[in-house]
């Protein structure tokens, strides 16, 4: 089994990064060099394929998860395999399913897909065939909401909601904490998962560790207040988390990746901070990248914002997801409101909207490598063909997001 209590040093030593592409000028980039004088990539370098671990992607699109629920009974209906097959069919290289249930007491909606039970996997099936057979590949997020799940579940009332200590991420009582053996059935319920998908026909697994939810509970010493082998430190914090990692990691093989999204940020509290510095971040990233993880997904906002500004120098500028794959050398996936005018918190309310905006800071980005997959949300709620679009310079046709295209399966 990996280690997962001692992160090996790492930082700066990073390998594989990205080669800095020849700068062009094209149509949808506004500069060709950033503030440091690096060289930013060329659009067409987007559309470049990439490695993640086995998995070979043919362009640097990814769809981010969403969560839809339009699933009854946690079955995903042809609706949804069509949803998912249109995405692929207009060229993005790896769609992130929206989060998916591990066990019965993962979350509190009917409406969720699960990932456990006779029909829930035979439609999952399905929907893998119909994204493979456009050309696509597609992981599933697996999912458990910890104390997120709340005290009101239609979806197994009965079952207690469990967390680190029985804290939501605003430090309010919820549920109770779980016992160890509670978090034991709870790993091997995301091993299970994981091979259930695996068997299905999915490309990759992702871990969701991030936005306030059970793994990012561990992690965050706000929800995390336990006192045995998995509170305290941040070794300790990270052990659980680890601890999963490593078990599906054992559950599919050496081959399949797997991806680990994580995030600073908590639902309802932007200024958390898991890694408060750079050296705490490659300590908690290198102990999962020692439990068998392939990939990290840093959640932001914005893509484009600074993770620790108060570094000096060039390193100063990289976000979320350089500074993953600064720190261990493995492939990163960047994420935050690309090619929208603002955040989601702005235009997810009703009436909101989010004007289109060009690619130049994702260009520099890509430039100084930080990247390997960008992850794309609420442009692809609104307008499934915007990768196609992209690729083929319409870029005038592209759609601005709506709130209400959030509640469609367009």
């Amino acid at each position: 089994m990996p280690n997962i209590t001692s992160p090996t040093a790492r930082f700066g030593n990073a390998t594989g990064r990205v080669a800095v592409a020849a700068s062009m000028t094209l149509e949808y980039t506004e500069e060709n060099t950033d503030a440091t004088g690096q060289g930013a990539a060329a659009l067409e370098d987007l559309f470049a394929p990439v490695s993640l671990g086995s998995l070979r992607v043919p362009n640097r699109f990814a769809m981010a998860p969403m969560t839809r629920e339009f699933s009854p009974d946690g079955t995903v209906t042809d609706d949804v395999a069509g949803y998912y097959a249109r995405r692929a069919a207009a060229g993005v290289g790896l769609l992130i399913t929206e989060g998916v249930y591990v066990s019965e007491d993962s979350g509190p909606s009917t409406r969720v897909p699960r990932l456990f039970g006779e029909p829930q996997l035979a439609a999952w099936k399905r929907l893998v065939d119909a994204v493979h057979a456009e050309g696509g590949l597609i992981a599933p997020q697996l999912w458990h909401l910890g104390a997120e799940r709340g005290d009101h579940a239609t979806f197994n009332p009965e079952l207690p909601t469990l967390s680190p200590s029985g804290l939501s991420s605003s430090g309010k009582t919820r549920g109770r904490a779980a016992t160890v053996a509670e978090l034991e059935r709870i790993r091997d319920d995301f091993a299970r998962a994981a091979l259930a998908a695996k068997e299905a026909g999915f490309d990759a697994v992702e871990l969701h560790g991030a936005h306030g939810y059970l793994l990012d509970q561990f992690l965050w010493d706000g929800t995390n207040r336990r006192e045995d082998q998995y509170g305290g430190s941040l070794e300790a914090r990270t052990r659980f988390p680890a601890e999963v990692a490593a078990a599906v990691r054992e559950a599919v093989g050496p081959e399949l990746p797997v991806i680990f999204r994580f995030s600073q940020w908590k639902s309802g509290d932007y200024a958390a901070r898991i890694a408060k510095t750079p050296a705490e971040l490659e300590a908690l990233l290198g102990t999962l990248a020692d439990a068998g993880v392939s990939a990290f997904h840093a959640s932001t906002r914005r893509h484009w914002e600074p993770a620790f500004p108060e570094v000096e120098g060039p390193d100063g500028q990289l976000g979320l997801a350089g500074w993953a794959k600064k720190a261990t050398g493995l492939p990163s996936i960047a994420v935050g409101s690309v090619g929208l005018s603002n955040t989601f918190e702005v235009t997810w309310t009703e009436g909101g909207r989010s004007d289109v905006r060009g690619l130049d800071a994702l260009l520099e980005q890509l430039g100084r490598g930080e990247f390997d997959l960008i992850a794309l949300g609420r442009v692809l709620l609104s307008d499934p063909a915007w990768v196609e679009k992209v690729r083929e310079g319409r870029h005038a046709e592209i759609l601005p997001f709506r709130a209400e295209d959030r509640s469609t399966l367009s």
